[in-house]
């Protein structure tokens, strides 16, 4: 998948699922299909969970083109060409190094540096970066979202870090065109398929009602 497809995916969606943890093939699929069923259908894997590859992978492989399917916590260039290779339609980490955007980019694929500041940003941005994920913004919460969103309005920013249906719904209404959800969407690979609908049934109302009050705002 390029880079566009990927981002578009992204931006429609509004939400990218998270699986850090105890996510092996099995449970990544379980997961996902009952994700799937909800109205979620992009995916991000975590190098530093357990079989992150395989899990991509059985994704994929499963759901077709019905998914797309990244990988995060990239964090050296080895990391990258290894998701790369394996077929992942994105790239994300929580910090931004340079040497990682330009490899994922010369491959063509969506890479979303982890950025904190105004000049992580702009710099990310120079590059080409097409995604900025802003992390921890859950933890600094939507005031400083709206600070920073204020003068760079003209960039594209997912929203990560300490999320869950409340603030995702005010970092969107805000201008994010996505927010990264992990736990409190996933859990830790052990919730049952009652426990995993109910959260993304949330979420995706949740999310929806933002974005419509978010385009409706711009009318």
């Amino acid at each position: 998948m390029n880079a566009e497809d990927a981002l578009g995916a992204i931006e429609s969606s509004g939400i990218v699922a998270g699986m850090r943890g105890a996510f092996p093939p099995d449970v990544a699929l379980h997961v996902s299909e009952v994700l799937l069923n909800e109205g979620i259908h992009v995916f991000e894997m975590m190098m530093n969970s357990e079989q992150p590859i395989a899990a991509m992978r059985a994704v994929k492989d499963e759901f077709g083109t019905s998914v797309v399917v990244g990988m995060g916590t990239v964090l050296d260039l080895d990391a990258a060409k290894t998701a790369l290779d394996a077929g992942a339609d994105f790239i994300v980490s929580p910090a931004f190094q340079p040497e990682i955007v330009r490899a994922v980019q010369e491959r063509g694929i969506l890479m979303g540096p982890g950025v904190a500041t105004p000049s992580e940003a702009a710099a990310a941005w120079g590059m080409g970066v097409k995604l900025l994920k802003l992390f921890p913004i859950g933890a600094l919460g939507i005031d400083y979202f709206s600070a920073l969103f204020g003068p760079l309005k003209h960039m594209t920013f997912m929203c990560n870090g300490a999320m869950d249906d409340q603030n995702a719904r005010e970092f969107i209404q805000a201008g994010a065109v996505a927010c990264g959800m992990g736990g409190w969407l996933v859990g830790d690979g052990s919730w049952s398929k009652s426990r995993l609908r109910s959260r993304a049934r949330i979420l995706v109302n949740a999310v929806h009602s933002a974005k419509g009050q978010a385009e409706r705002s711009l009318v």
